[in-house]
């Protein structure tokens, strides 16, 4: 069993790269990817701490791109963004250079988190950004973190309740990214080396198959080489589709928790939601892809 989704203190996690790979090895996972967002700053400690203790890894990243439902062309309600994940045989300095772009979207987010803040002020809710910062402490700063201080304050009764009301798309102190085109996600992760994999499908809700095919044939034309079809969220039937559409388009089959640590507790490394399996032939189909694009 293998996950190839997990997030660090170098993006939106709480436990850090190398503890990553300490946790895949007490659960008995035979590879782990770390597939941080928009960052690859954790993925020389990952690797060099699963090289340690003999577990088979891979170093990845998780980029958000805008995304246009093809099923409501010519409105916004259910567009947003999709995310891409791209996976590393090897790193190298020459690889993390490729990937230098995604400062873009890491200075984007150190001004919208203040922005979101001085939103959630007009609305009533006192809060700071230095106490978002201190309950951060030495994670990167996102919205869990400030849903975490208005929890802590009382404005809200829950996690999800910030969300809900506050901070997901369309409530009221949302924020929009400054986010890439998905083709420029998908040639960064190519040109830096990597596979590119559209990320947890079933989350775009596209509910046909030409819809998804539509949205498939661009992406596969700007080099997206796999899709993820393993997910918690996932029902079997989903990850059937989604295996399907990978044998029709000749993409890898990909899959992971979203392993976040405690900012999603009910999700653990390997197992999701506890019913999660990923086959190691996918871990062992991206090393194969790796090799003939990389002799």
């Amino acid at each position: 069993m293998v996950d190839l989704h997990t997030h660090s203190t170098c993006s939106d996690g709480t436990v850090s790269p190398a503890g990553i790979v300490d946790e895949a090895a007490r659960v008995g996972l035979h590879a782990v990817a770390l597939t941080d967002h928009d960052t690859i700053e954790g993925n020389a400690s990952f690797l060099t701490a699963a090289a340690s203790c003999g577990i088979r890894a891979v170093a990845g990243v998780e980029i958000s791109a805008e995304f246009i439902h093809p099923e409501n062309r010519g409105g916004a309600g259910d567009d947003g963004e999709l995310h891409i994940l791209g996976f590393f045989a090897a790193w190298s300095d020459a690889a993390a250079a490729a990937l230098a772009p995604l400062a873009e979207i890491r200075r984007n987010r150190e001004e919208r988190n203040p922005q979101i803040v001085r939103k959630l002020q007009d609305l009533g809710c006192a809060i700071t950004y230095d106490e978002v910062v201190r309950h951060a402490g030495n994670d990167v700063v996102g919205r869990p973190h400030i849903a975490a201080v208005m929890l802590e304050k009382g404005f809200v009764r829950s996690t999800q309740a910030a969300f809900d009301r506050y901070l997901g798309r369309d409530a009221a102190a949302f924020v929009s990214k400054r986010i890439f085109a998905p083709d420029r996600a998908i040639g960064l992760i190519a040109t830096a080396g990597g596979l590119p994999v559209l990320a947890h499908p079933r989350t775009l809700d596209i509910r046909t198959d030409e819809a998804f095919r539509r949205l498939l044939s661009p992406l596969i034309g700007c080099g997206l080489r796999g899709i993820e079809a393993y997910y918690p969220v996932h029902e079997p039937r989903d990850t059937a589709r989604y295996c399907a559409y990978a044998a029709e388009f000749d993409l890898l089959v990909t899959g992971g928790s979203d392993f976040h640590g405690a900012n999603k507790p009910d999700i653990a490394l390997g197992k999701g939601f506890g019913r999660l399996a990923v086959p190691d032939v996918c871990f062992d189909a991206l090393c194969a892809a790796h090799l003939l694009a990389h002799p």
